[in-house]
């Protein structure tokens, strides 16, 4: 998992913790998951080795501080047990050189009960070397500190000796590792700087040369294992869909001769994109490279509520096409389809799910100071209840029906259905004139997953709709019962401000006078007013900054400027303001009130020069942070 994703996590717990309704669908609550009855299509083709991995790396600070796990009879179980009835074949742990410097666990020695057990539970095992103390990813590499003086032909050294040192202590425990991951999300190499590949502004770094020969180093360690035992090597980067990315690195580590089996990707929907773009960059790695592939981390949410109030890193998934409803079938959707867009690739062997064991028990989070930040991800309920979505692994080969003791059940299905529209959806027109009304929608399909369609309106004569008000629409979709809505809402005069939503995904034609990584426009449904974009704030550190456009070839006259707001509060000024049209500024203040908490401001602006600026301005503390939506001016 990148640290990146936990970082926010951490950082930004009431900031992105996101909410999902559907305007005809309801999200699933934590409690009621178990209860769920969900249907999963099988993949066709799909061997009986293929890997259907999950990484249980928090388990055994789950289980130290009394997390328990029950089985679909709703009896306690030991957690091997049931991961091996549900068809998980695979299990990934991570190891840190010395977690206790980094506050956390996973050392060699915290492994090795764990392999043990996955062995005797007949699963295979995958060993995640981090080479660090602690959380390794894209965004944070630091060198273990036992090494951190070390140079040159040393630092290769002790990568080597401890690759195969610890591999020798789990094989001498008789927990031998199937495959060795060398390094955990290595976008920008490992063991910064000298394993750092592109340095940034003034940052040292070892360049790829050197990147190189520290890999050679631990792939030289997996070899040398006295264990007897033949291993994969897999090499793993995050970022599962920018193919830009991985031949960046394949290409120069391929021409280096590196000794390595698999190339392993992270792909989260919610930060990478959609299966067709994996299932792309997959198919091209396979051509160019020859190698296996395996998703070696990928995870959905079954539920959009919190365990611990420690805050939750996921993201609603929905892009321009494709989505997903954070719900337990939802979940098991999004994991089949990534298991088939693997299976589908020559070479693709695997996927692992990451961290479906993590429950919010109290002393078991990111650190030993903090909470959990994934248990809406697991496949367990917070209370450790069997998820339907877990029998998933089962069922993408056609077998594993499971009915749980609480009214829940999972098996196979095929032929959904559209059963809601995703968002609601409303058109502006003015009296006796046609509205825009689109031709394709996104509806939710009884998988829980969203998917663009075709729709034909069953519109009336607008040229009698002379009143002002609603005019609501209903539409046909080949093939479905379902008919979608529109409201169409007749103005005496639409709105002046385009993309008012940010749907477009940028600034366009707002200009910010600020820092860009504080103020942006941000893609997160579940923090949106309406549409999946808002421009949002937020920064460790207090700052101010101010948001403005111009609208010109403006008729003299009385115009109400309006947004949606809603934030943390604590800042010490939000206004929304106009200036620049023939008077003195005017502004509304803000004052945010809570998360999902929005709420509409508005101003009037007496224009008498035939245009305006109109802006957000922000003075904030430490940590404040925000969303705003839906910008509207029109004249009075």
């Amino acid at each position: 998992m990148k640290k990146l994703h936990v970082c926010c996590a951490a950082l930004m717990a009431a900031v992105i913790t996101p909410s999902f309704l559907h305007a005809q669908a309801a999200p699933n609550r934590a409690l009621d998951g178990c209860k769920q009855n969900i249907l999963v299509e099988s993949v066709p083709g799909i061997s009986n080795d293929f890997i259907r991995g999950v990484d249980i790396s928090s388990l055994a600070e789950v289980e130290k501080h009394g997390g328990t796990f029950k089985n679909a009879q709703g009896k306690d179980a030991d957690i091997f047990d049931i991961l091996r009835e549900s068809g998980v074949n695979w299990i990934r742990l991570r190891v840190w050189n010395n977690p206790t410097e980094g506050g956390g666990n996973n050392s060699v020695e915290t492994d090795i009960p764990l392999a043990v057990r996955a062995k005797k539970a007949g699963m295979k095992l995958l060993i995640d070397f981090h080479y660090s103390d602690f959380w390794a990813d894209p965004a944070k590499q630091t060198v273990p500190k036992k090494w951190k003086n070390l140079k040159g032909e040393q630092l290769n050294s002790a990568v080597e000796q401890f690759t195969r040192d610890s591999i020798n202590k789990f094989a001498k425990a008789g927990a031998s590792p199937d495959m060795i991951q060398i390094g955990n999300e290595l976008n920008n190499g490992f063991l910064w700087p000298q394993g750092k590949i592109w340095a940034i502004e003034n940052e040292k770094a070892g360049g790829m040369d050197r990147f190189i020969s520290l890999l050679k180093s631990a792939s030289n360690g997996v070899r040398s294992a006295q264990d007897g035992a033949k291993k994969k090597i897999a090499v793993h980067l995050a970022d599962g869909a920018n193919n830009g990315l991985y031949r960046a690195i394949f290409d120069p580590v391929t021409a280096a001769g590196l000794d390595y089996d698999v190339i392993a990707l992270s792909f989260y929907t919610y930060f990478h994109g959609n299966t067709e773009q994996l299932k792309a960059n997959m198919e091209d790695l396979s051509r160019r490279y020859g190698k296996e592939l395996i998703v070696a981390e990928t995870a959905y949410a079954f539920t959009p509520d919190d365990g611990d109030k420690q805050g939750n890193s996921f993201l609603v998934f929905s892009d321009d096409t494709t989505g997903y409803r954070p719900s337990v079938q939802g979940q098991a959707t999004a994991v089949r389809d990534v298991i088939a867009a693997v299976a589908s690739v020559k070479g693709g062997a695997g996927v692992f799910y990451w961290e479906p064991a993590w429950l919010p028990v109290k002393g078991a989070g990111l650190s030993k100071s903090e909470g959990c930040t994934w248990e809406n991800q697991a496949m367990f309920d917070f209370n450790g209840r069997y998820l339907p979505s877990l029998a998933v692994w089962n069922l993408v080969g056609g077998k594993g029906e499971v009915k749980t003791v609480w009214g829940g059940s999972a098996k196979n299905g095929s032929s959904f259905t559209p059963y809601a529209l995703t968002e609601p959806l409303e058109v502006q027109t003015t009296p006796g004139k046609n509205p825009q009304l689109p031709s394709k929608i996104k509806v939710l399909f009884t998988n829980d997953k969203e998917q663009l369609v075709s729709v034909k309106w069953n519109e009336p004569d607008w040229t009698k709709q002379n009143s002002l008000g609603t005019v609501k629409v209903t539409g046909t979709i080949a093939g479905a019962s379902f008919a979608p809505e529109a409201e169409v809402k007749i103005v005496e005069q639409l709105n002046l401000i385009s993309d008012p939503s940010f749907e477009s995904g940028k600034l366009g034609e707002w200009k910010l006078d600020g820092e860009g990584a504080s103020c942006f426009v941000e893609n997160n449904k579940g923090n949106a007013h309406t549409g999946k974009f808002t421009y949002k704030y937020w920064k460790k550190s207090g700052f101010k900054s101010t948001l403005t456009r111009t609208v010109t070839g403006l008729a003299n006259g009385t115009y109400i400027l309006s947004v949606w707001a809603m934030g943390g509060g604590g800042e010490n000024q939000i206004l929304l303001f106009a200036e620049n049209y023939g008077g003195n500024r005017v502004s509304a203040e803000i004052t945010n009130t809570g998360w999902k908490n929005w709420k509409q401001y508005s101003v009037e602006i007496p224009v008498s020069n035939g245009k305006m600026t109109i802006g957000i301005y922000l003075d904030t503390n430490d940590g404040n942070w925000g969303n705003f939506d839906d910008v509207v001016l029109v004249q009075k």
